[in-house]
């Protein structure tokens, strides 16, 4: 009798993934019961060609044989090489503990061109191009090619440099978003696959493709444009197999056309132009006429590596309605401003009817000035205009290459008198899938978690980005660092981070050197600097904490290892950005608020150094053990040691205090292991006294605030650490929730009652790095965090903590097992607590009085008091 199920069956992490370029995938399962301590005692892959085959049994690409082995998560293919293109059908069957089994339904993956020599296609261009300054038409590219048999399977290869919306016979191909996404184009470039077979046609079809300049050669940063190359570029494959088993390949190169068409400019930081009166009608369908269109330009082929996508597509996600619109008094130039309630990222859809030729201006921005009028101020040089001119009559438009960060839009040169059906919010954001959730009895810090994670939709844009409205946007590495963790609770967070740490390691330095952002841009530093360089090491392994993927850790373990050779080699007796060092010292704890009107902060940039060289080595000992790699895994520690001493010969006094006195300096020393054990608990007391000096708040930038929550409730000071959270004056987290706020801001003190806007040249309102609390209220408020030793949630320590007068807190986590759940509620002087444990998983749980359970699979409910 069957008493369980198989579900959620991926490959590489995706469902049914199509082009993937992994040679050997990882495979994983769900397992579905509600049976009590259900553990999987044993699995048996099957793997074939054909769905008959599997059916079968016969002929099979790879049987795994039954193996005794509870892993049911990230197991490899283990049969003979696979080809490009090859689809495999795949199923697991499972033995639980008491001898049941179950078989899943069928799943496959299906891969992508694996060697260069699979592309024949050239890349292409428009022969129209912009400046530095000044933007260009975004490019129609077209081909048109006869069908004359029945087709069997069609694959679409699609990579751009820029970005590219690819069109079949008069339709739009897939929902993606600004693909390939952004990657250092001196290196690497992403491709895209689409299954094209049911949308061929006998006789003729037309392949066409939109091109946009987006990262590679539109305005980046404060830059300026074409800070990768001149032009975007097209490079397509389209790979036919026919009934009769041959092969029509149609690729970019020469007979494909161009045009310039309605999209004037498309820009990420200025905004989209777009004229309907120019629009080029059925462009992308058979039987059009393109005899007017240019003879598109062979590009030079640039041996560039392609890659198949492996992190999340930027996607539609939601659509938000306006809450209010006040119309804006003006005889020359009457306008509207809507309010979308929410701080977002993404765009307007626009409803509009009018005359031809009547432009309609959209500006966005994220918040208002005292008399109502857009705060624009913030954007810096970003425009964040959209245009559109009409052709006549009644109109729905949004935009193609560009996105903005906003709550605020104001609409001028309207025909008419609009209402709230006029523009409709469309949220995106890479499709990361959200697993956690996290609630109490404190309706604002449900907000805050509410902000924590529109923060992480609207930063999470193919990049983990700073900020998503100004002349920025860019993967800052100290950002990503600091907020890892807490990402990984609110979504699936891992093939956009191992896509991520791939980038990094491509825009490493020859020595070892991590810049400052990844992808990386020239003019930026070259050496991100202590907590920023350190995502090289923290990333990782952070993420393998919340997936157990070993494999990541071994991809980036060479590129790890160069980076400690690095600062080895650029330490000076076990002493980072000592006095007198020559190259960079960092951004220090940058915004913090002990440093006067400085944005780098007091602590000292040789402590901040010196300590993240410490904890940097010490967990590439541990990635080293991890891996088998004994030997590294004595050298590093041994490492640790001496950085360890150095430190505190040079920062600790003999009665525990931290040179400089302040917060941030505690926090990294207690944080990171760095004192003796003797003085952790003076060094505490310090640290305790300097917060309840300050009025109980904090005075810590993007370096401490993320552990300084953490390091309070590991020294026996919940109670202070509660208070910083419940603070309400700034500086704190509930500050700018009880100024409305509906994502993290860039800085404690975005806007006060007393000083109103802080300096306009650094001031987003939708920054994620404060937002590292998230990781505190999911593992110390609700009390779930993953067990080191047996990662991935597949063993969960649970010890929630209540305080601050909280009376419930309740969190769930979609596992790779399933859903995991911790739900408190104090009531009557007694503590219950819901406890959630997924199938083929295992728990510890500790209750407030200490006492110990442990927990197999199941539910369970538990009370003291």
């Amino acid at each position: 009798m069957q008493s369980f199920a198989l579900s959620d069956l991926r490959s590489e992490q995706r469902s049914n993934p199509l082009g993937i370029d992994t040679a050997r995938p990882r495979l994983s399962w769900r397992l579905l019961s509600e049976r009590r301590a259900m553990r999987q005692a044993a699995y048996r892959i099957t793997a074939a060609s054909r769905p008959t085959d599997l059916a079968a049994g016969d002929p099979l690409l790879w049987d795994s044989g039954r193996v005794a082995s509870d892993q049911s998560w990230l197991v490899e293919y283990g049969g003979p090489a696979l080809r490009s293109v090859q689809r495999v059908y795949w199923q697991v069957q499972v033995w639980d503990d008491t001898g049941a089994t179950a078989t899943s339904e069928p799943a496959w993956w299906e891969l992508g061109l694996l060697a260069p020599a699979d592309w024949q296609a050239e890349w292409v261009g428009a022969p129209f191009v912009g400046g530095p300054r000044t933007t260009s038409p975004a490019p129609f590219l077209r081909t048109s090619f006869t069908i004359e048999q029945p087709v069997a399977r069609a694959r679409l290869f699609i990579s751009a440099l820029g970005l590219v919306e690819p069109w079949l016979n008069g339709a739009r191909i897939g929902e993606d978003l600004f693909a390939p996404g952004w990657t250092d184009y001196a290196k690497r470039v992403q491709y895209h696959t689409y299954d094209l077979t049911k949308r061929l046609r006998l006789g003729e079809n037309v392949l066409g493709a939109i091109l946009g300049d987006g990262w590679y050669c539109g305005y980046l940063a404060w830059r300026g444009r074409q800070q990768y190359g001149d032009r975007p570029k097209l490079l397509a494959q389209l790979l036919i197999e026919l009934a009769d088993g041959s092969t029509q390949l149609i690729v970019s190169g020469p007979g494909w056309q161009a045009a310039a068409g309605p999209i004037l400019e498309s820009d990420f930081l200025m905004g989209e132009s777009y004229d309907a009166r120019r629009e080029l009608g059925n462009w992308a369908e058979p039987g059009y006429n393109a005899s007017s269109w240019f003879d598109a330009l062979l590009l030079p082929q640039n041996g560039l590596a392609l890659s198949a996508l492996i992190g999340p597509p930027v996607r539609r996600h939601e659509e938000l309605r306006p809450i209010g619109l006040r119309a804006i008094a003006d005889e020359h130039a009457p306008s509207w401003v809507f309010d979308m309630g929410q701080n977002m990222v993404g765009w307007v859809r626009l409803r509009v009817s009018g005359p031809a030729g009547a432009t309609v201006t959209l500006r966005y921005a994220e918040a208002l000035n005292a008399d109502g009028s857009l705060h624009s101020a913030n954007l810096r040089s970003a425009r964040s205009n959209d245009h559109y001119t009409l052709r006549g009559g009644e109109e729905l438009w949004e935009p193609h290459f560009t996105f903005h960060g906003f709550r605020f839009v104001e609409l001028l040169g309207f025909p008419g008198v609009p209402d709230e059906e006029t523009i409709t919010g469309v949220v995106i954001h890479s499709a990361i899938e959200p697993i956690g959730t996290f609630s109490c009895s404190e309706p604002l810090v449900n907000q805050l978690q509410h902000n924590i994670v529109w923060g992480q939709k609207g930063n999470f844009v193919d990049v983990p980005t700073d900020c998503p409205q100004r002349d920025e946007r860019l993967g800052w590495t100290g950002d990503a660092q600091v907020f890892v963790s807490t990402a990984a609770f609110n979504y699936d967070v891992h093939s956009f981070f191992a896509r991520w740490l791939r980038d990094l390691e491509d825009a490493q330095g020859a020595d070892g050197r991590v810049p400052a952002v990844v992808p990386t841009i020239a003019g930026l530093h070259d050496d991100g600097g202590p907590a920023w360089a350190d995502a090289a090491v923290i990333c990782p392994w952070e993420i393998y904490l919340s997936t157990g993927d070993q494999r990541l850790l071994e991809d980036r373990y060479q590129s790890m290892v160069r980076y400690i050779d690095y600062l080895s080699a650029t330490s000076s007796e076990g002493l980072r950005c000592y006095a007198g060092y020559a190259g960079y010292a960092g951004y220090g704890d940058w915004l913090a608020l002990d440093g006067g009107a400085g944005v780098r902060g007091r602590t000292s940039h040789e402590l901040i150094g010196t300590a993240f060289y410490a904890y940097s080595t010490r967990l590439l000992g541990q990635i080293a053990a991890v891996l088998g790699r004994t030997a590294d895994a004595t050298r590093y520690e041994a490492l640790f040691t001496q950085v360890r001493q150095a430190f505190q010969a040079r920062f600790v006094t003999a009665g525990g205090l931290v040179a400089g006195e302040t917060q941030t300096g505690y926090v990294l020393a207690l944080h990171f292991d760095l004192l003796p054990a003797e003085l952790r608990a003076a060094a505490a007391a310090e640290l305790a006294r300097l917060i309840e000096k300050n009025g109980k708040r904090l005075a810590t930038g993007f370096v401490g605030t993320p552990y300084l929550a953490f390091v309070l409730s590991a020294a026996g000071r919940l109670d202070l650490a509660y208070e910083l959270l419940m603070q309400r004056r700034w500086p704190s987290w509930l500050y700018s929730v009880t100024q409305g706020a509906t994502t993290i801001w860039e800085r404690w003190d975005g806007w006060t009652e007393e000083r109103g806007f802080q300096t306009a040249g650094m001031n987003s309102f939708n920054h994620y790095a404060y937002g590292a609390i998230g990781a505190w209220l999911y593992s110390v408020v609700a009390g779930i965090a993953p067990d080191p030793q047996r990662p991935g949630y597949k063993h969960v320590l649970l010890r929630p903590q209540p305080g601050g007068g909280l009376t419930h807190a309740r969190a769930s986590l979609t596992t790779p097992y399933g859903q995991l759940v911790s739900d408190w509620r104090s009531e009557g002087g007694q503590f219950h607590w819901s406890i959630v444990v997924p199938p083929n998983s295992t728990a510890t749980a500790y209750l407030p009085n200490g006492e110990r359970h442990d927990l197999v699979a199941g539910s369970y409910e538990l009370v003291v008091g």
